[in-house]
């Protein structure tokens, strides 16, 4: 039995049959890791997240090559709501909370898959147990909650869907940084107590690169470098582009890596 939970087979992705968005992504994801996907904003990392959770037709999007397995199985026939019954769920770049609807309306919105609402009710209480803060705001509307709370309120509203992997776009966007690393913080409880696996999308290295268990660096819809994310918090050539940090003479550039997989598009 596999123990890769997501594969993305070096997926090409066009929009409007024209703009060449992804140009051979290959990834994966196992069963109980934390995966992180960096890149600068246009990198291609939203529209890998939402290839995988199929969202792509809504945009004029397609994947024109490659595939995408889920636990071994094709998910080029599945729509948006098959792979949230299989376990998989998305949170979008910027939360989209229902600003009118209350905290709690908007967790129970993730739940419309199950129809067992006793089953519901105690999915509830669990994301309360995670989120404590949401729980003091849940009859608050969610357009009057900070945004750190809103990424909370998103994140367990996907929770409510019992998925086995969430795919989480830009989390510290918009977020005061003292929030930030309260929300990975249960991001990795959540991976650890609860079995969720995670891929997430973020700009933010250094607190992405701290909770990860793997990390891929994306750059013009490519993936330029992959590996365990304390190997990339190492590297020089990271720490030079995504930490802020200089490079010691002589050593190796992030220029020359990019050029080397240009060269030869694979995950040497």
């Amino acid at each position: 039995m596999t123990d890769v939970l997501l594969s993305i087979n070096n997926i090409e992705v066009t929009y409007a049959r024209v703009i060449l968005a992804l140009r051979g992504i290959s990834l994966q994801v196992k069963k109980g890791a934390i995966v992180s996907l960096l890149g600068a904003n246009g990198a291609g990392k939203t529209t890998t997240l939402k290839a995988c959770s199929n969202l792509l037709p809504a945009e004029r999007g397609e994947i024109s090559k490659g595939s995408i397995e889920l636990l071994g199985e094709d998910t080029a026939g599945m729509s948006a709501y098959d792979l949230v019954k299989s376990g998989v769920s998305q949170v979008l770049e910027g939360r989209h909370c229902f600003s009118h609807l209350t905290v709690e309306e908007n967790l129970m919105t993730g739940a419309f898959i199950h129809e067992d609402r006793a089953q519901a009710k105690k999915d509830l209480e669990l994301v309360y147990e995670y989120f404590p803060r949401i729980k003091v705001r849940r009859k608050s509307e969610a357009g009057f909650t900070s945004g750190g709370e809103q990424q909370m309120v998103a994140i367990g509203r996907a929770l409510m869907s019992r998925p086995k992997l969430i795919l989480l776009d830009e989390p510290s966007m918009g977020i005061a940084p003292q929030l930030v690393e309260e929300v990975f913080e249960i991001v990795q409880n959540l991976n650890k107590n609860e079995g969720v696996s995670f891929l997430v999308a973020e700009q933010n290295a250094r607190i992405a690169l701290k909770y990860a268990t793997e990390a891929y660096v994306v750059e013009n819809g490519r993936v330029m470098l992959r590996g365990p994310s304390e190997e990339l918090m190492g590297r020089a050539d990271v720490q030079e582009l995504y930490l802020g940090a200089g490079t010691d003479e002589g050593g190796e550039s992030f220029r020359d890596v990019k050029h080397y997989h240009r060269r030869r598009p694979s995950f040497a």
